[in-house]
This record gives structure tokens, C-alpha cells and sequence, in this order.
């Protein structure tokens, strides 16, 4: 059994190939989807399709509306959500993905650090299961298949 899991979260390093690689090593059958990684064109996509908009509010508002169509069919699509909470980037749109998931009713888990309980706790009660690793996460996830 395939399932496509959603990666909720920031898309400034390479914690997607991590996950998608420690998949593979515990040979887990997951097709992985999320947000648009490159961030020139998860910016300009608005421009890209609908022309050249008069000042950066309108562009980023243009952007916005694709990026949340996108966003939006994919969640959909999604058997599983895991959004990843880190220290280091502003944690706005993986907290819109994981709610807009968790309201959905997908299976959700938040991967956070310990440092972030409080801030997330609310989000987390409602989540099906909170982790603090990568690992942690694809180990509920392979527990479905034992």
C-alpha cells in the first residue's frame, strides 16, 4: 500500500531529502508532496501566469493565490501530513498547512523541538501525534505497515 504523505514546512534546507531518504532505507512505499521548494518561484508564480501585477502587494497577493491552490489540492490528496516545526525560520505557512490538514482530518504529525512545546501547544493537541525528529515521525508511519 502507496501513501502519499504531505511535508508541511520550511523550504530552506534539505529536510525533505532526509525524510524521503530514511524512507528508503526502512523501504517504506511513500510518495512524498509539498509546497513549492524553490522560493523564486513559489514568489514570481503569480507574475509567471498572470503578468506582470502593478506593485509587490498585488504580486505577492497573485503568488499567494496559486501557492494556496496548490497547496490546497495536494493536501487533499495527501493520506498523511507531517509538518516540520524548526528553530531557526518563521513558522507561519507550515502552521497554516498543519491546521488546514488537521481541520481536513488527515492524519497529522508535527515534528517539533522541544523548545517550541509551548508555542505549539494548541496545535499540537489537536494533531494526531507530535514528535521531535524526522526519524520519530517515519516510525509511526511504519508502524502502519507492521
Amino acid at each position: 500500500m502507496n501513501l502519499t504523505v504531505y511535508l508541511a514546512g520550511q523550504i530552506h534546507d534539505n529536510w525533505r531529502e532526509e525524510i524521503a531518504n530514511l524512507a528508503d532505507e526502512k523501504q517504506l512505499p511513500l510518495t512524498f508532496v509539498g509546497p513549492q521548494t524553490d522560493h523564486d518561484r513559489s514568489d514570481n508564480i503569480g507574475e509567471e501566469i498572470l503578468g506582470k501585477q502593478p506593485d509587490s502587494y498585488y504580486k505577492d497577493n497573485a503568488a499567494s493565490d496559486i501557492n494556496n491552490f496548490r497547496t490546497q489540492v495536494l493536501l487533499q490528496k495527501a493520506d498523511i501530513v507531517i509538518a516540520l516545526f524548526g528553530e531557526k525560520y518563521k513558522q507561519w505557512n507550515t502552521a497554516m498547512d498543519a491546521a488546514a490538514a488537521i481541520e481536513m482530518n488527515k492524519p497529522t504529525i508535527l515534528v517539533r523541538p522541544s523548545s517550541l512545546i509551548h508555542p505549539l501547544k494548541e496545535l499540537s493537541n489537536k494533531a494526531n501525534v507530535t514528535v521531535e525528529t524526522l526519524e520519530q515521525a517515519l516510525e509511526v508511519i511504519h508502524y502502519i505497515y507492521d
